[in-house]
């Protein structure tokens, strides 16, 4: 037998399951369309984000800068696009005067055609890396045009608010208790080392690499701060007393009037829902508001990662199984967010529940690189953002898509951000 019969089931193996996942990634980007007007697709909904036809365009385009340009070599496509496209084109309040859907659609499809058709003869050993790293970069946009949308959403029902929430609660909830978890209900972390990162082939370049690290005994919210609990902080005066917030907090409430998170609601119904649209700066007032803090990034990962009666990480609360809608919320299967005790087998070995799925959650950290950091692909993914202006966010929200969602996955927002899908837990 050749060498190179040898190897063929290998990389057969490694094109069907990257066609797969590249498939229903494409499926699930594609139904955030349906149904939207022209309107939606190219209103810029607020100064931080692009329009959501942006994102779409950008998907495609990555998609043929790296596979077909960079890899395989074929002349650019579709020259036009690539200025208004382009990560680094123009600046996001220029961004909205994209081609309309239809247009964008056939570059989808004719970029993708030729994408399958070099799968087919593509060195996938070498290259099966950047093909993870592409799927997860449109699963990242798919999250990110999800919640634009539901920004959209929310600024035009304003006014109409409280029966729109209630009518969504009760979709959501009908199914679950109605009974809150006890509202100081922790776990405890005793002392020890655990392996923090991951080393996967789908790992991206600010996961790794895996190391140890030594943490004291510490304990952890079983789960995310939930609206009942929050509205205790603003009941109380919270956002206008200076005493629970940092300097740079209070500063920027001053310059940013606020007085709830942004998805917020006064309805019952809400209740054990985690608080959801808070800015760092909220979190992290409401944490001293309880007498606790934020947790690290490396508190939060172990409490979701750890089993240490094996002494290995696992890479979902749960264990190495693919997440699905049993074990947390997650890839817009509700469209909003859950009561925290819905999902007991997403539970981690420590106890912890909702870690996964439902909402973002801060951390005390700053986003920096773990030692030995290499970028990839290129410079501006993650290395760009190592400045210490960015708090990391972990644990994925009801719209990260399946491939982009694991206990090791670092999101980073400046800490002013309230309108992605974000809350928190807090730690002691």
């Amino acid at each position: 037998m050749s060498q190179n019969s040898g190897t063929k089931a290998l990389p057969l193996q490694i094109r069907e399951t990257i066609r797969e996942a590249m498939h229903q990634c494409r499926i699930g980007t594609l139904a955030l369309f349906e149904g939207i007007d022209d309107r939606t697709f190219r209103r810029q909904a607020h100064p931080e984000f692009s329009p959501v036809g942006w994102h779409l365009g950008h998907i495609a385009y990555t998609e043929a800068l790296w596979l077909l340009q960079r890899c395989a070599g074929y002349p650019p496509m579709f020259p036009e696009y690539h200025r208004l496209f382009a990560a680094d084109g123009l600046p996001k309040s220029e961004r909205e005067n994209v081609p309309p859907l239809a247009e964008i659609y056939d570059y989808l499809n004719t970029v993708r055609t030729q994408v399958f058709s070099y799968l087919e003869t593509a060195p996938v050993e070498q290259q099966e890396r950047l093909w993870h790293f592409l799927i997860q970069h449109e699963s990242q946009h798919g999250e990110t045009i999800a919640f634009v949308l539901q920004l959209q959403r929310w600024h035009l029902l304003e006014r109409h608010q409280e029966m729109w929430v209630q009518g969504s609660a009760a979709n959501v909830s009908s199914s679950v208790p109605l009974v809150p978890p006890r509202d100081v209900e922790m776990r405890e972390i005793p002392a020890g080392e655990f392996m923090m990162g991951n080393d996967s082939i789908e790992a991206l370049d600010n996961e790794r690499s895996r190391h140890r690290v030594y943490l004291d005994t510490y304990w952890i919210d079983r789960y995310p701060v939930t609206c009942r609990q929050y509205r205790a902080f603003i009941e109380a005066g919270g956002y206008q007393n200076e005493r629970w917030w940092l300097p740079d907090g209070w500063k920027w409430l001053q310059e940013n009037p606020v007085a709830q998170p942004l998805y917020w609601s006064s309805a019952s119904t809400w209740d054990n829902h985690p608080v959801c649209g808070v800015s760092w700066y909220e979190a992290d007032a409401y944490a001293r508001f309880v007498g606790k803090r934020l947790p690290t990034e490396a508190e939060w990962e172990k409490a979701a990662s750890w089993d240490a009666a094996t002494g290995q990480p696992q890479t979902y609360p749960w264990g190495q199984a693919i997440p699905d809608p049993h074990r947390c919320n997650l890839d817009n299967c509700v469209g909003q967010t859950t009561p925290v005790n819905t999902y007991p087998l997403g539970q981690s070995a420590y106890g912890c529940d909702d870690m996964l799925g439902n909402v973002w959650e801060w951390t005390d950290s700053w986003f920096d690189a773990y030692e030995g950091f290499v970028s990839y692909p290129y410079r501006g993914y993650s290395q760009a953002y190592f400045d210490g202006q960015h708090r990391v966010l972990k644990g994925g929200s009801w719209a990260t898509r399946p491939k982009a969602i694991r206990s090791s996955f670092r999101n980073w927002y400046y800490p002013s951000i309230r309108q992605i899908l974000a809350g928190f837990r807090c730690a002691i």
